[in-house]
């Protein structure tokens, strides 16, 4: 049974997700966890609710050190015997050092098809740039901002009519299918990482990959 630690900042529907995936019965993973670096996060309350333990490592007095966070965060999180670190809206750009600890062991969720429309206002951009599809993409996490080895992606259209909020709802309802689904293939050891890229064993796309509604 794969330990998981979740780290949130906000609400943490992505969380939710997980967290709900790893109660059915079967599933090959566990959440240990979860920390925000934001007392106030509100999914701090939703996973206490759940019977998770929850825990926050502040930010704010650490000031411009973020290695000094990131050391006390590491701690943190290995107290829990954590194999896994999954981030699930956790709005802090993460060190090399933090990066390097947790080398093919940290996942990420972003709303693009990467590498297309890396970092903020995603869906504006993609909106903008006139695209026909964007979506969703979970990756091994690398010192670079959303880059690294590609577990899962998933599409949606963009329709004429979208603006950032539609597209996100709907790229949403699919960041909830495919990161349960990668955290299934890691825990079940079917993800393998070579020259940077990912590929699982057995795998097969997961189902809807465009979901018009």
């Amino acid at each position: 049974m794969l330990k998981v630690a979740i780290l949130i900042s906000g609400r943490g529907s992505n969380m939710e997700a997980l967290v709900r995936a790893t109660q059915e019965a079967g599933f090959p993973a566990q959440i240990a966890c979860v920390l925000s670096n934001d007392p106030a996060a509100k999914g701090l309350e939703w996973a206490a609710a759940q019977g998770i333990p929850t825990a926050v490592v502040d930010h704010k007095p650490f000031g411009k050190d973020r290695q000094k966070f990131e050391e006390a965060l590491h701690e943190k999180i290995s107290t829990y015997g954590v194999q896994l670190v999954c981030l699930a809206g956790f709005m802090r750009l993460l060190t090399a050092w933090f990066v390097d600890q947790w080398q093919d062991r940290l996942v990420n969720i972003h709303p693009s098809l990467l590498p297309a429309f890396p970092g903020l206002h995603v869906h504006e951009q993609a909106i903008e740039y006139g695209a026909k599809f964007s979506g969703c993409t979970v990756h091994f996490v690398r010192a670079a901002m959303d880059h690294g080895p590609i577990i899962a992606q998933a599409a949606v259209p963009v329709l004429s009519d979208d603006d950032a909020d539609a597209l996100a709802a709907r790229i949403l309802k699919m960041e909830h299918k495919i990161y349960p689904q990668a955290l299934r293939w890691i825990a079940e050891n079917r993800v393998n990482v070579h020259n940077e890229r990912c590929f699982i064993a057995g795998a097969t796309a997961p189902e809807p990959i465009v979901n018009p509604q």
